[in-house]
């Protein structure tokens, strides 16, 4: 049985990236299912949450949140 990996938590290095004039912040990392789950912000307003795809965000974050 493969082993499940734990749930990295991002929201202290708070790790921020723009996609189309929209701000998102990381909350945390979930290597299983290789989603990042994380704060919506629209003109300095708090939006909401959503799970987002790893293979969607930019790649200097890739880098930061490195999922090995």
């Amino acid at each position: 049985m493969a082993k499940r990996k734990a749930i990295m938590d991002l929201s202290s290095k708070n790790i921020e990236f723009f996609l189309e004039r929209t701000l998102y912040k990381a909350l945390n990392f979930n290597p299983n299912s290789m989603s990042l789950e994380v704060k919506i912000f629209e003109d300095g307003v708090e939006v909401g949450q959503q799970s987002m795809s790893f293979a969607h965000i930019p790649k200097e974050i890739k880098k930061i949140v490195k999922p090995n």
